[in-house]
């Protein structure tokens, strides 16, 4: 045998989760519309607006990537600070209440068998960072926006973290860590994150959109399908 010295220690297996109807069982961003309507920040139309954007987005029509720049416009000169004190209080007001237990539970279970944790979302990090706290998640990767001197430009910092962008940031990630990816999970809702499945080792569907389900099931991958949590689910 070789000396310990000189025996490559493995390389570390990745747990990686989608977030909305994966870790949670909203969207978001519609969340996120319905707080601004509830502050009064936007009105009836604008609510409706944002509920059809996400509408088309689950029927696959939507362009994501001129509706996150078209949506990011509105924070042009808002302070990087104060956004994050709402988002906050955002969080606990209307998203904690949303995480799947079962969700919680396996991220438990991943971080207990040493596994490197982290959201995989196209999200802000104004809902990832205080989702990830709560699970007690280190790593985050998510839709960046640009700021300069503490504020917003209005700009997206390219790729937006969706389909081939979460891939970009993903390889950039399992290099920086050294990650098997042969030997690691993926949980998803969303057949957009089908290329992401291609790349994984353990591909899991959670509450999967019925194209994520067919696929799913044509490639025998696992399919679980969450409880949503007993507050969420009252109202």
């Amino acid at each position: 045998m070789p000396p310990a010295d000189v025996v490559r220690a493995r390389p570390p297996i990745g747990a990686f989760f989608d977030m909305d109807k994966t870790l949670i069982c909203e969207n978001s961003g519609s969340l996120y519309m319905k707080h601004r309507y509830q502050r009064g920040e936007i009105d009836g139309v604008e609510l409706l607006k944002g509920i059809g954007a996400y509408l088309q987005y689950k029927l696959g029509i939507l362009d994501i990537r001129n509706w996150t720049k078209n949506m990011m416009l509105q924070f042009r000169g808002r302070s990087e600070a104060e956004l994050e004190k709402e988002a906050l209080q955002w969080f606990d007001e209307m998203v904690a209440e949303t995480i799947y237990p079962e969700a919680e539970q396996l991220v438990r279970e991943h971080a207990a068998a040493g596994h490197v944790v982290a959201i995989v979302s196209g999200a802000t990090k104004f809902v990832v960072r205080p989702l990830a706290a709560r699970l007690g998640i280190e790593h985050m990767l998510y839709t960046r926006l640009e700021v300069e001197d503490g504020l917003f430009t209005g700009r997206v910092i390219e790729p937006i973290c969706f389909e081939e962008g979460k891939i970009y940031w993903l390889q950039q990630f399992i290099e920086e860590q050294g990650i098997d990816l042969a030997k690691s999970w993926f949980y998803t809702d969303s057949i957009t994150d089908r290329a992401l499945l291609d790349l994984i080792g353990h591909p899991v569907a959670v509450n999967p959109d019925p194209l994520l389900y067919l696929e799913a099931v044509r490639r025998c991958w696992p399919v679980r399908f969450f409880d949503p949590p007993l507050r969420a689910a009252r109202r």
